[in-house]
């Protein structure tokens, strides 16, 4: 378990480590100091065999409200050249959790706005709770959802976020979840159980097939069907039949027993 003032990773169970933002009291808006520690943190969970999943969580009564309001003050005064490094390590933070090779899921128990909704959007898989709202409010102020702009389109389709990037309304969890933006949304006491159920649906798989997978769905969406992309997909079955776990796997249900990574 490690600890910082701004973001704490722990290990709530057997490979499983969570992410947690620690800033309640502003609403766990995100500066250069948090995401310099959530883009640490997902590089190290990404290279550490011991963790299998990652659950990014919050403390308090919201999820993340984006930009954190004295940073904003700050980037006023930036120089072009200035804004673009600062808006670089946002967009980095946001690939470590969205490339890391575990699954990845946000529990998402308040309301997220702006850079806050691109946190989910970068994850995997996401539950909510059912009083959970969410804003995608750039635009309000001037601004524009660019770095969270491709996680978020991917997140909810095209037209989805049409609508809500341009217009800046609110939607709520059960909104989210018609879009497909959010897989889960019951209540604020199930919250927890709705976690460890994907949780236990993403441990009962191969870590190497899982990794593999994410891959597989990076390069073929939004790719047209064509000879290249057919041939990708041969090549990906192919490795995953031949690798250690793919083999095992195989093997076990022949069996009629658990595979290793189930032991």
């Amino acid at each position: 378990m490690s600890s910082d003032t701004t973001v704490r990773v722990s290990r709530p169970a057997a490979a499983v480590a969570q992410v947690t933002l620690c800033r309640p009291d502003l609403r766990n808006a995100f500066n250069d100091e948090v995401i310099a520690a959530l883009t640490q943190a997902f590089r190290a969970l990404d290279i550490d065999d011991a963790v299998r999943v990652v659950v990014l969580a919050a403390e308090g009564p919201a999820f993340c409200a984006g930009a954190d309001l004295h940073w904003m003050r700050r980037m006023a005064d930036y120089t072009r050249a200035q804004n673009l490094d600062d808006a670089a390590g946002l967009a980095e933070m946001l690939r470590s959790i969205a490339g890391c090779r575990k699954p990845t899921i946000a529990r998402v128990q308040g309301d997220a706005y702006a850079g806050g909704v691109g946190l989910v959007a970068a994850c995997d898989l996401a539950v909510a709770a059912d009083s959970v709202q969410f804003c995608l409010s750039e635009v309000k102020l001037g601004l524009v959802p660019a770095t969270i702009s491709p996680y978020v389109v991917r997140a909810m389709g095209a037209r989805a976020a049409q609508r809500y990037m341009l217009t800046a309304e609110r939607f709520d969890a059960a909104t989210a979840l018609r879009l497909g933006f959010v897989h889960e949304v019951v209540p604020a006491e199930s919250l927890d159980r709705g976690v460890q159920g994907l949780t236990g649906a993403l441990l009962a798989a191969s870590p190497q097939a899982l990794a593999a997978c994410k891959r597989l769905l990076h390069e073929v969406t939004g790719q047209p069907l064509d000879a290249a992309l057919i041939a990708r997909t041969v090549e990906f079955i192919a490795d995953a039949r031949a690798s250690d776990e793919g083999r095992e796997g195989v093997q076990a249900f022949l069996g009629k027993r658990k595979p290793r990574w189930q032991e």
